[in-house]
């Protein structure tokens, strides 16, 4: 019989508070209403389109409506699902369902969240079909994938690292599976090996480094500088934006002090992995360029020396997401432009304009390229062609 559910000798249908609570905190570590609200006013009842290098898929229903939510489903079906990457009637998920990482998480942790899911309010929604490209429009092709790429097998804690540490490994590695977005991807969208958060381009972002690279990485924070950027969105250092703006929002915001802390702790002991590749000297001429708009068009905010004002307008000197080796995220705030995320810990706003239709893909990939080398920074020049290619994107 599950400890998740009260029982007066035979299994009730109402899960017992503690564990409906331990589920929810888990559901908003792993980020479930990140991707499986569509509309806010229906939660996690799924719909929410995902698109991935090889077509999109759209979010299953969590609530427990019967016929098209998880209703109807038993313990071991759900607790398969999140460990095996099996689906109820034996089809194969794509790894967007990142049970790659979930198969990590301990069974009564699955089961506590399906207690939570289970006081949902059933919603009937049955969300389209995937449209991938073949052949990975037939899902029998991912028993030769999971062949591959997939190891399942629970988070085992490593002795020789504190109780606090360990936590942090198993939410990172698990519930929050951060690698998803952090770690490279293969040609076959399955992590490079070897090179474990080391940054990685989600749908048109790059989720930058969480290892302990120097000028890209987080060797310059500390436990504090991590635990308040995923607390608040901010810190002292960098701001959240895009992608990671929303799972702030979703997720990290929502997390008890001492998860946050696990996590700061496990991150900030990670060694650094592949070395950050050497960068050339840029043009003069474009950093010329590039310092004159900067003057003309940043200076009011980011001051003359790029001090800013931290926590509202984020410093640029040693900033490491903006000398990531990928400059897709810096191209996308220049050209999109973006809004000071606020939350309870920093409720307090600031704006950035958008530039798209202010400044040519030179003049961008001039300011841009300044940034990333002035007051001591490095990262590689960047091209026309590549702010062409942001702003494709960010249409």
């Amino acid at each position: 019989m599950c400890a998740a559910f009260a029982s007066d000798g035979a299994r009730a249908q109402t899960p017992l508070p503690e564990v409906v609570a331990r589920g929810k905190a888990l559901a908003e570590a792993a980020d479930c209403a990140g991707c499986h609200t569509q509309d806010p006013a229906k939660p996690l009842a799924g719909g929410k389109r995902i698109d991935t290098p090889f077509g999109a898929i759209w979010s299953p229903n969590l609530t427990p409506d019967r016929d098209t939510g998880l209703g109807a489903w038993s313990d071991d079906e759900f607790y398969r699902a999140l460990h095996d990457g099996v689906a109820r009637k034996g089809a194969r998920y794509y790894p967007a369902f990142p049970y790659p990482n979930f198969t990590k998480i301990t069974r009564d942790d699955v089961l506590a969240i399906r207690a939570y899911l289970t006081t949902l309010t059933p919603v009937r929604n049955t969300p389209p079909p995937p449209q991938l490209r073949f052949p990975l429009n037939y899902r029998v092709v991912m028993r030769g994938w999971n062949l591959l790429f997939f190891r399942p097998g629970t988070f085992e804690n490593n002795p020789q690292k504190s109780e606090e540490w360990n936590r942090g490994a198993y939410l990172v590695q698990g519930a929050a599976h951060c690698g998803a977005c952090h770690t490279p991807k293969n040609m076959f969208g399955a992590d490079k090996r070897g090179q474990a958060f080391g940054g990685g381009l989600v749908d048109g972002w790059f989720a930058p480094r969480l290892d302990g690279a120097a000028r890209s990485g987080l060797k310059s924070w500390s436990v504090e500088d991590i635990a308040e950027y995923l607390q608040s969105g901010r810190n002292g250092k960098s701001h959240a934006g895009g992608l990671m703006a929303e799972v702030v929002i979703n997720s990290t915001s929502k997390m008890s002090d001492a998860d946050v802390r696990a996590i700061a702790v496990y991150l900030k002991d990670l060694d650094a992995g592949a070395a950050e590749p050497d960068v050339a000297t840029p043009p003069a001429a474009q950093m010329a360029d590039g310092a004159r708009i900067y003057k003309g068009a940043c200076v009011a905010c980011h001051e003359a020396d790029g001090s800013g004002s931290p926590r509202v307008y984020p410093p640029l000197p040693g900033n490491a997401n903006l000398q990531a080796s990928d400059p897709s995220s810096t191209l996308r705030i220049i050209l999109d432009g973006a809004q000071t995320l606020t939350t309870p810990r920093a409720p307090n706003t600031g704006s950035m304009p958008a530039y798209a239709r202010k400044l040519t893909d030179q003049e961008i990939a001039d300011v841009a390229t300044y940034i990333r080398n002035a007051w001591g920074n490095a990262a590689p020049a960047v091209t026309p062609a590549e702010v062409a290619k942001a702003r494709r994107q960010s249409l």
